[in-house]
């Protein structure tokens, strides 16, 4: 492209860009134009940017804040890498978190499930009587665990059944009592009764919808 200095007016000015507006750039986008006010799909403010059309940056890119995307982030080949991200919709082949990743609702798959909520928590779990089969039913008690709500899925484990005794093939399971509260419940199927000893409760609830 040749320099400006060595043209007139006349047979260069088609080459500059300019704002929309007679009055230059202010907190409002603009369209910007070239000098036959052919626009672009880049609009400029004195405080952001937008682009109506494709945005490609061939290059390594830094984004310094929490970024918002608004429809969705499609990664067709190789691997997505984002340190900070708010989504909406997000469709990625492979997302590698590096920092935090909020995503308000996560599709799995071409058809879903949705999952909305995903909650983890740990909590105390002191030594129980462990009943034998057929004998007084299962062993049971509540746990907190913010953020379950009725209808959640929760699963989790206990680091000492290990180490139970009087006992084989424990049955487990956990399901929500209501908001924040787990209910557990330890079946001993085994022929004789035995101990649980103390130890730590580790659980995850997650919400699906269709």
């Amino acid at each position: 492209m040749p320099t400006l200095g060595t043209q007139t007016i006349s047979s260069s000015y088609a080459q500059l860009i300019k704002t929309f507006s007679t009055s230059g750039l202010d907190g409002a986008l603009q369209v910007i134009t070239d000098g036959d006010d052919t626009s672009s799909a880049l609009s400029l403010s004195t405080s952001g940017v937008q682009s109506t059309g494709s945005f490609t940056v061939s290059s390594n890119s830094s984004l310094l804040g929490p970024v918002t995307f608004g429809s969705n982030i499609t990664a067709s080949t190789g691997t997505a890498t984002i340190g900070t991200e708010i989504v909406s919709t997000s469709t990625i082949g492979t997302l590698s978190v590096t920092n935090t990743a909020t995503v308000g609702t996560l599709k799995v798959g071409a058809s879903g499930p949705r999952l909305t909520a995903v909650s983890y928590g740990t909590a105390a779990f002191t030594a129980a009587t462990a009943a034998q089969y057929n004998g007084a039913s299962t062993t049971t008690g509540t746990f907190t665990l913010t953020g379950c709500a009725l209808g959640d899925i929760v699963f989790g484990s206990i680091d000492s059944l290990g180490t139970a005794t009087g006992t084989y093939n424990i049955g487990l399971s956990f399901y929500p009592q209501a908001t924040n509260v787990v209910r557990y419940a330890i079946t001993n199927q085994g022929s004789t009764a035995g101990t649980i000893p103390a130890g730590t409760i580790y659980a995850t609830a997650l919400r699906f919808t269709a």
